[in-house]
């Protein structure tokens, strides 16, 4: 785990050359292109910082282009000055992907925004690359549609970033990845070239599809600067029910005949445990709906058409819970607000646990019958320590988050931690990175899942894309 980090001296990128300094004339190019508007110099925490706070760059300078045309042309400036840029979204990355390591320059797509499209018709939207996804889902809402997508951090991060590090979230279960969503995208690669594949047709096998390449990148290969992605109905019935357990066993079987009974209208499948819940409630101040604590829960959210038929099922599976002895304690919301909160106990647990302390934070896929095992593993690690070691995850993805909480940031903890839990899930059969992506936090391990011959292959792909290596140097690839 990286501690908070000075960098000094030079990158290389993919070790041939020495990045360029910038100066004077690069600052009076850059106001050419995009305006005073465009140019930041001043007050640069937010962009040089990650969102939890451990990281910390030194860029000197912010471009906040509005088009794909200005994008072009600064990449294409900084191609040729051999300058490096690290593209950023909203910044709410947790592997230090989005925030510049030494002295980048950071190409903010704040400013690329707007929704430009809407099909009314069939829930076609386009949009700019820096667009916040709660914008395109309460846009979506009021014209009947939904997102196919949804995170913690909604209010904040951006569509183009989502893409970039294909986030993954609290309803794959119901809608797959987000990739499945896209239709269409634009995409300025490093020496300014602007691959123009934007389209509403959901159908295309005419070869290669090319834009898949750049989902799940990191803005290695190229910066997403617009979309086009098709958006499913607005459910009219959203449901949800939340079990304690006294088991993992029993979260489980939950889990398991949710996707039996209920697993035509599931949108989400969660579970968190007792230090995760008491977190969230106390630091988040979310009223919490049972009498007791427990040691694990479980959350089923159900989303259809069909009010009447949507509440009937989800009672049968309630009832078939309880009769089968697999929770102690459950509560089922009356009413969309009531859902609203009870899912926010679930989507604000990152928010929660931040305040306890420094957290060394981990995205995993696990086989969900080895979750509990490696959770136990970790906390072994530090039985005679002042430690907290918090669990929670989309369970039916076979997401496992682990958070290892202490005062401040601790060598010996992290040391304890790395590379021991990535070698842990890698003997489980797992990934090193469930959603969040690999950044700068997990380079090395990458290894672990990817052999060599796929690792050439992405090489390969890096050095066809941007042979200068300018863009987001030092993620993603060992240099």
């Amino acid at each position: 785990m990286l501690p908070l980090l000075k960098i000094i001296g030079r990158g290389r990128c993919m070790g041939r050359c020495l990045y360029s300094s910038l100066n004077a004339e690069d600052f009076t190019l850059f106001r050419n292109i995009l305006g005073d508007e465009g140019v930041l110099t001043e007050d640069l925490d937010f962009y040089n910082e990650d969102w939890l706070g451990i990281m910390k760059g030194r860029s000197k300078l912010v471009l906040r282009p509005s088009t794909t045309e200005q994008v072009s042309s600064v990449l294409k400036y900084c191609n040729d000055r051999e300058l490096a840029v690290v593209p950023q979204g909203g910044n709410t990355g947790l592997v230090f992907g989005s925030t510049p390591l030494k002295d980048e320059v950071v190409l903010s797509l704040q400013r690329m925004n707007k929704i430009t499209k809407f099909d009314k018709d069939f829930g076609v939207i386009y949009c700019g690359g820096g667009t916040v996804l709660h914008q395109i889902e309460e846009y979506g809402k009021d014209h009947g549609f939904t997102i196919p997508h949804d995170l913690g951090s909604k209010g904040s991060c951006t569509i183009g970033g989502n893409l970039a590090t294909h986030a993954g979230g609290l309803r794959i279960v119901r809608y797959g990845r987000l990739r499945g969503a896209v239709l269409g995208m634009k995409i300025v690669l490093a020496d300014g070239t602007i691959l123009d594949d934007m389209t509403m047709m959901r159908k295309d096998n005419t070869g290669y599809d090319v834009k898949q390449l750049f989902i799940g990148s990191e803005g290695t290969l190229g910066v997403i600067t617009e979309v086009s992605l098709l958006l499913p109905a607005l459910p009219k019935s959203v449901n949800l029910v939340l079990f304690g357990c006294n088991s993992f066993e029993d979260v489980m079987k939950l889990c398991s005949s949710a996707k039996r009974d209920v697993g035509e209208i599931v949108s989400a499948c969660e579970f968190m445990d007792g230090t995760a819940m008491q977190a969230v409630v106390k630091n988040v101040n979310i009223p919490y709906p049972m009498e007791n604590f427990y040691k694990y829960y479980f959350l089923v959210e159900t989303s259809g058409m069909n009010e009447v038929h949507d509440k009937e099922k989800l009672e049968s599976f309630v009832a078939k819970a309880f009769e089968n002895g697999l929770c102690t304690d459950g509560v089922v919301p009356e009413n969309r607000n009531q859902v609203a909160t009870v899912f926010s106990l679930r989507e604000m647990i990152a928010v929660g646990l931040r305040p306890l302390g420094h957290n060394y934070q981990f995205d995993l896929s696990v086989p969900i019958q080895r979750m509990e095992e490696l959770l136990q593993k970790v906390k072994a690690r530090f039985d005679e320590m002042d430690v907290i070691v918090a669990g929670y995850g989309h369970i039916a993805d076979n997401d496992l988050h682990i958070k290892v909480i202490v005062p401040q940031a601790n060598p010996v903890v992290e040391s304890r931690l790395e590379p021991f839990i990535y070698e842990a899930v890698h003997e489980m059969g797992g990934s090193i990175s469930s959603e969040h992506g690999i950044g700068y936090q997990k380079v090395k391990m990458l290894p672990l899942n990817k052999n060599k011959y796929i690792l050439n292959i992405m090489k390969v792909l890096k050095n066809t894309f941007d042979p200068n290596g300018i863009l987001n140097p030092y993620k993603l690839l060992e240099q």
